[in-house]
């Protein structure tokens, strides 16, 4: 049992809350997973080497004809496994883990173990070419986190937060504005446990920021939803603010992705850059975003 400290959503108060943070012990299902039991059925074993937590381990499953158990209990196999989907065990049966508020919430498997997610199927993190944890981790040690307060202004599951952890940081402050993305966490076995050095926020970042104070952090992660969806996050006014409460030779990542480039032409990581020099930053296209450093 962990806890996690979680801030409200109301402008310029932090209402903290102490509630349990839960991660799950579920197993957790994919269709490569079902097809390796019923592979391993299919040839007469009565037990099989798997991972039930998405490529973190590896675990004994014994398998018979109508059921599989694993640490004491038995579980169904499930009547229809689909691709890009992960399935969680509810307490009664295995269930997507996905849910819908406002938009469709859902932790998506990766040839690369480490999930990614969607909202409303639009993809939130690369796997193309990378795992979404290992592109993390490129990303964190462009601001070297070692000893510094990093702001990570959209934690979604948590990678860059894993990342700053695992490289020494002093503390993160984390947040995240969907609930729902927060859930995912409690499901996933990538994402960090809350300890005393990650603080997550249940907030929109877009206005929880004004309650910094000014030159209050070392580094900033900024990885926000692309422009047409979180606009505010890529605005000249929360661009001063972040410049505001990172202090002098702060090093900021952010990540931009070229949206529309090959349909409009728009060039987003050169708008971001503008933007981020008018702030105060010094800055430089590197990957798929924009390092800066302020002045």
């Amino acid at each position: 049992m962990a806890f996690c400290f979680f801030c409200s959503a109301v402008p310029g108060k932090m209402h903290w809350l102490n509630l349990s943070f839960r991660f799950s012990m579920t197993p957790l299902i994919t269709l490569s997973i079902h097809d390796q039991m019923r592979a391993a059925l299919h040839a007469g074993a009565t037990a099989v080497e798997c991972s039930l937590d998405l490529g973190r381990s590896a675990t004994s499953v014994e398998i018979d004809a109508e059921e599989w158990a694993w640490q004491g209990r038995r579980y169904p196999y499930l009547t229809k496994c689909k691709e890009r989907t992960i399935y969680y065990w509810d307490g009664k049966s295995f269930q997507p883990v996905s849910r819908y508020t406002n938009s469709l919430i859902k932790l998506v498997p990766t040839e690369w173990d480490a999930p990614t997610f969607e909202i409303d199927g639009i993809k939130m993190l690369p796997t193309a070419k990378v795992s979404p944890y290992e592109d993390a981790k490129r990303k964190v040690e462009l601001i070297q986190p070692k000893g510094k307060i990093v702001l990570d202004t959209c934690g979604g599951l948590g990678y860059f937060a894993a990342w700053c952890l695992q490289g020494g940081a002093a503390r993160v402050l984390s947040f995240e504005k969907n609930p729902d993305v927060i859930w995912l966490r409690t499901l996933n076995p990538w994402s960090p446990k809350v300890e005393s050095a990650l603080t997550l926020t249940l907030g929109d970042v877009a206005e929880q920021i004004a309650s910094l104070a000014p030159e209050s952090v070392d580094a900033i992660l900024h990885d926000p939803p692309r422009f047409g969806i979180a606009g505010e996050l890529y605005s000249q006014i929360f661009y001063d603010h972040l410049a505001r409460v990172l202090k002098r030779n702060g090093k900021l990542f952010h990540y931009t992705g070229t949206p529309n480039k090959l349909t409009t032409g728009r060039d987003v990581p050169n708008e971001v850059s503008k933007r981020l020099q008018k702030a105060g930053f010094k800055t430089e296209l590197n990957g798929d975003g924009v390092l800066a450093v302020k002045r």
